[in-house]
Parts: structure tokens; sequence; C-alpha cells
């Protein structure tokens, strides 16, 4: 199976309340067959994860060297992902430098945000995952962060913007 029929399978599988979002995915995943990946210029699906540690009330966020925003990990799908959890797992292991991480929720996404990004790509179609840090973790910054940084809940709406606390609502949820 190709990763874009595992998108293709976890969006019509994804239990959320972002129904037209997630046909919108759907559809934009049925018009381009190269919808998964940066060359896309109608937009492209992306993964990434929230990395919480729930017994501490805290969650991992970057420095995005790019945005110069606290985001979550996450990022452009890969030609070695097999999965769309998979790409979610991948990117937040390499940006967080923790192993060990797990999937929350048997591996479903968490919720979806689409984003606009710069021309020659417009959109971001991102598929959100959370993802548990184990007991004693410590992160370690990788080379596409300016800074990587554990936030308590509360301190998370001071810092990032509604996409990311959204995302950390959701988790908590979840949880």
């Amino acid at each position: 199976m190709s990763l874009h029929d595992d998108a293709v399978l976890v969006l019509k599988d994804c239990e959320t309340d972002q129904e037209e979002l997630r046909q919108l995915y759907l559809d934009h995943l049925l018009d381009h067959a190269d919808g998964m990946w940066k060359s896309c210029t109608a937009g492209h699906v992306t993964a990434s994860a929230l990395v919480i540690d729930p017994e501490r009330g805290r969650v991992l966020l970057t420095l995005h060297r790019k945005l110069g925003m606290w985001l979550q990990m996450g990022g452009h799908c890969e030609p070695g992902d097999t999965t769309l959890s998979g790409a979610a797992l991948r990117e937040a292991t390499e940006e967080s430098g923790i192993q060990g991480l797990t999937l929350l929720g048997a591996g479903r996404p968490v919720r979806l945000d689409r984003h606009p990004i710069p021309a020659p790509c417009h959109w971001h179609l991102d598929v959100q995952y959370a993802a548990l840090a184990p007991a004693g973790a410590v992160a370690e910054i990788s080379d596409e962060s300016l800074d990587l940084r554990w936030f308590a809940y509360d301190e998370v709406p001071e810092v990032a913007d509604t996409s990311v606390v959204r995302l950390l609502e959701r988790t908590r949820a979840v949880l």
C-alpha cells in the first residue's frame, strides 16, 4: 500500500468533528496523485505530533527555524514513509531527539489543521497526532529548530498560536 493510499484510509476512518475539513483533505488526495508531496503546488498533506508528558502536565514545542513560532513537531512526508502515523512519529522523534515516543489513541489522528504557506505550494493539510513521551525523556534540539522547550499546559496559549492550543485541548480530551 502506498503512503497516499494509507492517508486516504486514515482520513476515511478518522473520527473528527472537522467533517468539512476532512472531506477537503480526501478531495485533495482524490484530485492529486502527488498530494502527499511537497512538489504538489496545490498543497500537500503533512504529518505532525504534539509531544506530551501527561504525568508532568507539559508539552514539548519547537521554535521553528523558518517560521520563528513555537509549534508541535512535524513536517513533510518523505519517500521512505509508508504510513501517515509513521511519518508523524518519525518527525516527532527527529525533531525532539526523544527515543521511545508512542502515539496516543492507537495511532489515530487527534485533529486536522489546514494553513497557508508561501508559493509555489499554497497549503499544508496537516494531519495532527499526539505522541507520549516516555518517563525520564530528555529532549535534544535538532537542526530544524532554534530552540526546544517543555511548556506547562497553561503556558501554551502564551507562546503558541491557536492551532497548537486547539491541538493541546483535543489531545487532553483524548487522554
